[in-house]
């Protein structure tokens, strides 16, 4: 019988598809990890990983193996969360997923708190986009995550947290430059800068701005991008607008502010932030410590919204 450890290494390989990669990741030598993945294919007398191919692919019955296998050190995996589960204060490791448009402006908020009153809870947080998470939920790679939600996945609790308005950041010389007020029908696709695909901020910024595909503002500039700040200063020093969440807005000077931000009549544009985990999940006491947390220390212009004065934006 594979023991756990045996089984950690043919994850790691399916994972890796290189042996050196998985070696590294298991940290062991590689010479190590092909002995005793080599043990496990002896004992169970199957080709687990067709190492003829670059990248090394699990063959037709490895995967049937693999699949096992992640069952197996998923339940391992729950022997030590349930024996948590029964300390009166939280402790353990907890691997957070955050998308990039909430990472920098959330998790100042709470991760000094978090960490001093919870000292025994081993927090790790690492930025994916939103697929990635629920990818990575869905294979215990992650606790939980950090995004805007609904989406609508029946594998997957959503636990509210907060709204979030959103605000047009519009360069000097726009034609809304010298707006106060601004609402939704006033955005246009011209000169509209957006994060790359694969951002739910992005599709939600289309949504808004109902739009269906958005080129580049420069025919000969293709800008793949994943971060608001450097769209804050391409805008600061050209043209065009975006648009930001309150987070971001609230970090942004009195002066920038006055020149660049415009509020959204209401209904203002929104969207929701949650966070989310598997059903089968056993960290309860974590998820609910780490959500009162963010809750008690989010600005009082995001706890302090009225429902009716939103228009929330779906992801999907």
């Amino acid at each position: 019988m594979p023991t756990i450890t045996q089984l950690e290494y043919l994850v790691a390989v399916e994972q890796e598809g290189h042996f050196g990669k998985a070696a590294e990741l298991c940290h062991v030598s590689q010479p190590s990890l092909s002995t005793q993945i080599q043990k496990v294919e002896e004992e169970l007398g199957v080709v687990i990983f067709d190492r003829s191919m670059k990248p090394i692919l699990t063959t037709e019955v490895g995967k049937e193996v693999l699949a096992q296998a992640h069952n197996v050190l998923r339940e391992h995996k729950k022997v030590f969360d349930i024996a948590n589960q029964g300390v009166l204060e939280p402790k353990g490791d907890f691997h957070l997923g955050v998308i990039p448009t909430l990472s920098p402006y959330v998790i100042p908020l709470f991760i000094e708190e978090f960490s001093e009153s919870f000292p025994k809870v081993n927090l790790k947080i690492n930025e994916f986009k939103t697929e990635d998470i629920v990818k990575h939920l869905l294979n215990d790679k992650l606790d939980a995550g950090l995004l805007v939600t609904p989406l609508g996945n029946d594998r997957l609790i959503e636990r509210h947290l907060f709204f979030e308005p959103f605000y047009a950041y519009v360069s000097q010389s726009h034609p809304l430059a010298n707006r106060k007020l601004i609402s939704e029908s006033d955005l246009s696709s011209e000169n509209l800068w957006l994060l790359e695909e694969g951002h739910c901020f992005r599709d939600q910024v289309l949504k808004i701005c109902s739009l269906e595909r958005k080129r580049s503002i420069l025919d000969n500039v293709e800008f793949a991008g994943g971060n608001l700040e450097t769209l804050k200063n391409i805008i600061k020093r050209g043209t065009g607008y975006t648009l930001l969440p309150e987070l971001a807005a609230a970090e942004l000077n009195e002066e920038e502010k006055n020149t660049y931000l415009k509020k959204f009549k209401k209904p203002v544009p929104t969207r929701e932030v949650s966070l989310i985990y598997s059903r089968s999940f056993l960290k309860e006491s974590i998820i609910e410590s780490l959500e009162k947390i963010i809750i008690e220390n989010l600005p009082k212009s995001v706890r302090s919204l009225k429902r009716q004065d939103i228009d929330v934006i779906d992801v999907m």
